[in-house]
């Protein structure tokens, strides 16, 4: 029985982009990014990133940083993910400003049965 080759090729090449360091320096990027949006939120986003995520000019260099240091994909992902939360978050804190006055029906509406 002969052995085949796998389908990528045979290749045993290291993506170094997914190693332990590189993931954790990945990470910090993402979270100082993050973090500079959440302290900017007051000012008006101006520059676009992927999936609609908008963010302010002060931000951009660790954008760049975090562009970089990081796959597209996971780029990709994480915006979708804090778009979401954030939508989410948003969502939870206008809900008393949302919701309309609570009526519970009052006793006298009730017809009594004989």
């Amino acid at each position: 029985m002969a052995f085949e080759a796998d389908s990528s090729g045979g290749s045993d090449e290291v993506h170094t982009d997914v190693l332990s360091e590189s993931r954790q320096a990945c990470y910090k990027a993402r979270d100082a990014f993050y973090a500079c949006m959440e302290k900017e939120s007051d000012k008006k986003p101006t520059e676009i990133a992927s999936v609609g995520l908008i963010y302010p000019a002060e931000c951009k260099a660790l954008r760049a940083d975090y562009a970089k240091l990081c796959r597209a994909s996971w780029v990709k992902h994480f915006d979708r993910k804090f778009c979401q939360n954030s939508r989410v978050q948003r969502l939870l804190d206008d809900k008393d400003l949302r919701r309309g006055p609570l009526i519970l029906p009052q006793p006298y509406t009730f017809k009594p049965t004989n």
